[in-house]
């Protein structure tokens, strides 16, 4: 149960690291204080919750997320550049039985992004067959003194 849980986190947030797949890379986004506003629908239920949240990144820590989705075992990830900073991804992970299968739309500048990422899972996981994440992301700058590279405070 652990491992599908942390499968569907890791593939719903490709859209936060965007280091590298397939070859294919991402230029690099600021380093610092990022805030991060996620709308998450889940389905059938439609039951909707907003979480917003500031990370201080750097590349090596981006580096790092991103290894950790490429390694994750029986999944695979792909990445198409669609120009102008938009790309399309899509992700398959198989876990204990359960497959799990991401499609994301991803537009990202070295200052901003946004990404619409949809979910379904086989079987249904907790009651629910899907999600549809919505994530924004904004640079305000550098992180505060004491905050480290994949430190997490409320938005």
């Amino acid at each position: 149960m652990r491992n599908i849980l942390l499968c569907s986190a890791a593939m719903m947030c490709l859209p936060l690291v965007m280091a590298r797949a397939d070859g294919i890379t991402i230029p690099q986004i600021k380093e610092g204080l990022w805030e991060i506003e996620m709308q998450d629908t889940s389905s059938p239920a439609n039951v909707t919750s907003h979480n917003y949240y500031k990370l201080c990144r750097d590349h090596a820590w981006d580096k790092q997320a991103q290894a950790t989705i490429n390694n994750m075992k029986g999944c695979t990830t792909t990445l198409e550049p669609l120009g102008g900073g938009k790309y399309t991804s899509e992700g398959r992970c198989t876990v204990a039985g359960n497959v799990i299968v991401t499609d994301a739309t991803i537009s990202t500048t070295d200052t901003s992004s946004h990404s619409e990422t949809h979910v379904t899972y086989t079987p249904a996981f907790y009651g629910n067959t899907g999600e549809t994440m919505i994530q924004d992301q904004t640079y305000l700058g550098s992180c505060p003194a004491g905050m480290k590279p994949g430190d997490r405070a409320p938005g």
